[in-house]
């Protein structure tokens, strides 16, 4: 009987979501993931915010994956619009939507974790799963992948040394470098940048994100772990890039241009920490399979951070191609013929 050969490139989050799902639902494969850090680099410091939605939560609690105690839940959504400097005739106030989770019977709308909170669970869950199968689940950590060559019913994956697999999973949007943007089918320059940073807050609410519509664009502030009582959040302040309002600010002024971008029952910002500026932009493929490989994650498309749903829908992507291997493997009761 053929053992289906599965190479997951990309030990982000999307990656190895895809390789523990392979690994659990997927038990006569073989699955080999593949990142250029080393597997005994600490992650578990990067600070990067992510905002989850309450069912990547839910997949990543039923993969063991997930440590509530770093995670601020999300209670309530509010999205709202600022009211415009100057009088519009006609207008009836600012249109908003609120969404709570007791509304919904739910405890939380999803949870804000910072990136190397959530990596470095969801990688010693998988050291957990390779140290009880190393025959058919294999660690290449410190080796990046080069190139990947279509051959006759299988694709050969480079990383130093040529070899076969059924399929290859790119989910990593940077496994190539910058090459990697510059292939993607589709581009578009936003002309917008993101000002990234945290803020503290008095007469926060906790577990409140909210989404903030401007005439610049967007801006967000997503829930965190308090620091004693204070109330604290991540800010992604969105403007445009030709018009920049932010980057000429100090710190101070910074804070006093916030408090006027949102509504003052969001509590008053007090504190900011020192802002990263990035660009914003779109890239992403028209076919995200080709022969027998398959692009998910930041692989296949890149989005505004608007809504957070970036990695959300990696966390999708490694959900539902994970179930169609599955469900190939089921029909076939053997590897699945992948050409067909």
């Amino acid at each position: 009987m053929k053992t289906l050969r599965i190479a997951v490139i990309g030990a982000g989050p999307v990656g190895l979501a895809l390789a523990l799902l392979a690994a659990r639902q997927l038990p006569g494969a073989q699955v080999s993931l593949f990142d250029a850090r080393p597997g005994d680099k600490d992650v578990s410091g990067d600070p990067r915010t992510l905002a989850l939605s309450l069912g990547s939560v839910q997949l990543l609690e039923r993969l063991a994956a997930w440590d509530a105690t770093l995670a601020e839940p999300i209670r309530e959504v509010w999205v709202s619009q600022q009211a415009p400097v100057l009088a519009v005739p006609g207008w009836m106030g600012a249109p908003e939507v609120r969404l709570k989770a007791s509304d919904l019977g739910s405890p939380m709308l999803g949870a804000v974790i910072a990136y190397g909170a959530l990596v470095a669970p969801m990688q010693r869950a998988w050291d957990a799963l390779v140290a009880t199968e190393p025959a058919r689940l294999t660690s290449r950590f410190g080796t990046p992948v080069a190139a990947l060559k279509d051959l006759d019913g299988a694709v050969e994956v480079d990383a130093g040394v040529a070899e076969a697999f059924d399929l290859a999973v790119i989910a990593e949007g940077g496994v190539f470098g910058d090459r990697a943007q510059q292939l993607a089918d589709l581009r578009s320059d936003y002309r917008q940048d993101a000002w990234v940073g945290t803020v503290t807050l008095e007469g926060g609410v906790r577990g409140l994100a909210v989404e903030r519509f401007t005439r610049h664009g967007p801006a967000a502030l997503l829930p965190l772990p308090p620091q004693g009582a204070t109330p604290r959040a991540a800010l992604v302040w969105c403007v445009p890039r030709d018009d920049d309002p932010v980057r000429e600010l100090d710190d101070t002024q910074r804070v006093a241009v916030l408090n006027t971008v949102f509504d003052p029952a969001v509590g008053r910002i007090t504190g900011l920490s020192s802002l990263k500026c990035f660009a914003l932009g779109l890239a992403a493929q028209r076919s995200l399979v080709r022969a027998r490989q398959v692009r998910i994650g930041n692989a296949a498309q890149t989005l505004h951070p608007v809504a957070g749903q970036g990695l959300n829908l990696g966390l999708r992507d490694a959900f539902a191609l994970a179930t169609a291997l599955r469900d190939a493997c089921d029909r076939s009761r053997a590897a699945p013929d992948l050409d067909a």
